[in-house]
């Protein structure tokens, strides 16, 4: 089958990765053996179905590829969804792994006396700039975003700003550098997100895909 017309399903790395194979794997797909070499170089797999490839990329990454019709099925955290809000992006299943959250941390010994509903004016790290600044707008707080895209917790203690907005799971990487949070912003799961203009045009197959998913979720 020509590359153009193959069904490209994208997959992010890292730890959401093996929350997820679980799932592809019951609903149905299974990829080929490099997918799971530790030393293979390759970004783009074939699976069990000969119209049926895989891509892994970035977290990021996997609203892009979705949202620009380079992937037509994906699964992306609502933080990734949240901060590029693409239109073409439909997310019609919450898969219910990869659960943190997103939240506002700054130096323990300021968390002590700081009071985060009088902020007027703040300066944060963090690699969700929209999220952050929409967040605070809302309340009338202005923010101005240092953009980073990882290492987010030295930046209080190096005094690039005084505050941080990033992921949080157990709290022990905020612990160790000296981090308290203050304020969560969002919950965050991973979705499964799906092309809208595929969803037009391969609709009984988009549609099939969405079902397999969401028996896999249930079972």
């Amino acid at each position: 089958m020509p590359l153009q017309d193959k069904l490209v399903i994208a997959l992010p790395k890292g730890r959401i990765l093996d929350e997820a194979m679980p799932l592809v794997r019951a609903a149905g797909i299974e990829p080929e053996p490099a997918f799971d070499d530790p030393k293979s170089r390759l970004l783009r797999f074939a699976t069990n179905h000969p119209h049926i490839d895989i891509i892994r990329v970035r977290s990021f990454d996997v609203a892009t590829f979705v949202a620009f019709g380079a992937a037509h099925l994906g699964i992306a955290g609502n933080d990734v969804l949240m901060e590029f809000d693409y239109p073409e992006i439909y997310a019609p299943l919450d898969l219910g792994i990869g659960k943190c959250r997103l939240s506002v941390a700054e130096p323990s010994e300021d968390a002590e006396s700081d009071d985060p509903s009088r902020w007027s004016h703040v300066r944060i790290a963090t690699k969700y700039p929209e999220v952050t600044r929409r967040h605070f707008a809302a309340r009338g707080v202005q923010a101005e975003c240092v953009k980073l895209n990882g290492a987010m917790e030295l930046a209080p203690s190096l005094g690039l700003c005084t505050r941080i907005v990033d992921l949080v799971s157990s709290g022990a990487t905020l612990l160790a550098n000296g981090l308290k949070e203050v304020e969560v912003i969002a919950e965050v799961t991973s979705r499964l997100i799906v092309n809208r203009a595929a969803l037009k045009t391969r609709s009984d197959e988009m549609s099939g895909w969405i079902d397999a998913f969401r028996k896999a979720c249930q079972a």
